[in-house]
């Protein structure tokens, strides 16, 4: 779902009672990791999003459904919660809500986000360097990798951070090398 100025006005309260939620109750790091936990489960399962989306699903089932599935993994406040988004008619904005969260606890501990694309999965030394390299360009304390595969990258890694790339694939290196080619021309 795109983030619309509409949705982006109702999820922002959300994600920052949340937060408040957390940071009152001294559970900032506890919530940081039942949010993933939400998002890992709604990425993993499409019917999810849709059952949670769908207006003719009545509030009970969905609420039992929420139960059913993360009561036993996350904090009983954050089960209130996504309980309240289904009252309120929410739940369909739980993604872009958590993303937001998530986003609210980087600035709070100084966290960053880096997206990083390469053709195979990134070995833990790889992934150990990537940080490192990230921490030099930003000056952050930490570093939170999101990773993806793109097998048309040939071989290297592109990482994004906000709005700075350091693209070290081999796609973008052919590409350099074609466009100082045809400047000579």
């Amino acid at each position: 779902m795109k983030q619309t100025t509409v949705s982006a006005e109702i999820l922002e309260p959300y994600a920052e009672a949340l937060m408040s939620l957390a940071q009152s109750n001294n559970l900032t790091g506890r919530f940081g990791e039942d949010v993933a936990f939400i998002l890992d489960l709604l990425k993993t399962s499409p019917e999810l999003q849709q059952v949670l989306a769908n207006p003719f699903v009545k509030t009970e089932s969905k609420k039992a459904i929420l139960r059913q599935l993360v009561a036993p993994q996350v904090h009983d406040f954050v089960l209130k919660f996504l309980l309240l988004l289904v009252d309120r008619r929410r739940i369909f904005l739980l993604e872009p809500i958590c993303k937001q969260f998530q986003a609210l606890l980087r600035k709070l501990t100084n966290t960053v986000l880096a997206e990083v694309t390469s053709v195979v999965e990134l070995t833990e030394s790889q992934r150990q360097a990537v940080i490192e390299k990230v921490k030099t360009m930003t000056g952050s304390q930490q570093v939170e990798l999101e990773t993806r595969l793109d097998p048309e990258l040939i071989g290297g890694v592109i990482v994004k951070v906000g709005s700075q790339v350091l693209d070290s694939s081999i796609r973008g290196q052919l590409r350099r090398i074609s466009n100082t080619l045809t400047s000579f021309t």
